[in-house]
């Protein structure tokens, strides 16, 4: 069994193993190297994982939950959550369910509601029904044990009555059965992480870590890939605003390159 290193592990921010996503490896898991990529992320000393459903398809060879939670474990890495489909949660939830218990998760999130949007612009009706809808599918997911959470990408990035789609989902969802997965990159968008967890505490789950440039994104809906650490941010007061938000879960999100710099820096923190 392959065990990342306790000094590695005792280095990280908050306290939690060093994450990552494994969206931006997906090809090395389509071409069935998941073990080979698991065994690359211990060396570079991350502890934690999340993956993506086989919905996902890169990711339709990890569908035998059996199998895939043993390459997990005998690589001694965690798997708290992984991101799905709206459409699989829409058809398929109890499928979805026993696949991320089988593996051993808590928590299940998916990147965006998928509302309508056009010319950046939506309307409060479509995002009522895309909060009434996900609070109906979180409501499932806790009666099975597992938190629900929501990423914010496409359409919570967009504007409903001159505001933050966003903004207003944090309100109409049930802060009972909905937590929130911040995602850094998205911040010239959708603004300040440490607002937000400041303001809204309890209500965050988990971040998607990429270094962001506020300069070179000024204006722009997303940041040039940097490292963390090597960018503009100030990681430590993040990381402190990230205890009250309710942060269980950091997974760095970013190619392999800036993955082996961001961990690095990672590991400077206390």
């Amino acid at each position: 069994m392959f065990q990342a290193s306790s000094r590695d592990l005792s280095a990280s921010p908050l306290g939690i193993p060093i994450g990552s996503q494994t969206y931006p490896h997906r090809q090395r898991i389509k071409d069935g190297d998941f073990a080979g990529l698991c065994k690359s992320f211990v060396d570079l000393g991350v502890g934690m994982i999340e993956l993506c459903s086989p919905g996902y398809s890169e990711f339709a060879g990890l569908s035998d939950a059996k199998q895939t939670r043993k390459i997990i474990e005998d690589h001694g890495l965690k798997c708290p959550s992984a991101h799905f489909t709206m459409r699989e949660l829409r058809t398929n939830q109890e499928k979805a369910i026993d696949w991320a218990r089988e593996i051993g998760m808590t928590q299940m999130g998916t990147a965006t509601l998928s509302g309508h949007v056009e010319n950046g612009v939506t309307t409060m009706d479509v995002v009522k029904r895309a909060a009434e809808e996900y609070n109906k599918i979180a409501e499932t997911a806790a009666k099975a044990g597992i938190q629900q959470f929501l990423h914010d990408e496409r359409f919570e990035m967009s504007k409903v009555d001159n505001r933050l789609t966003y903004v207003a989902l944090l309100e109409l969802l049930d802060p009972k059965l909905v937590r929130m997965q911040f995602q850094m990159s998205a911040m010239v968008a959708v603004g300040d992480p440490v607002m937000y967890f400041n303001k809204y505490p309890g209500r965050f789950l988990s971040m998607h870590l990429q270094g962001v440039d506020t300069s070179a994104a000024k204006g722009a809906g997303r940041s040039p890939g940097v490292p963390v650490g090597r960018d503009s941010l100030q990681w430590p007061k993040i990381f402190a605003a990230a205890k009250k938000g309710g942060v269980r879960n950091y997974f760095v999100e970013q190619n392999w390159d800036l993955t082996v710099e961001s961990v690095s820096y990672l590991k400077t923190l206390k």
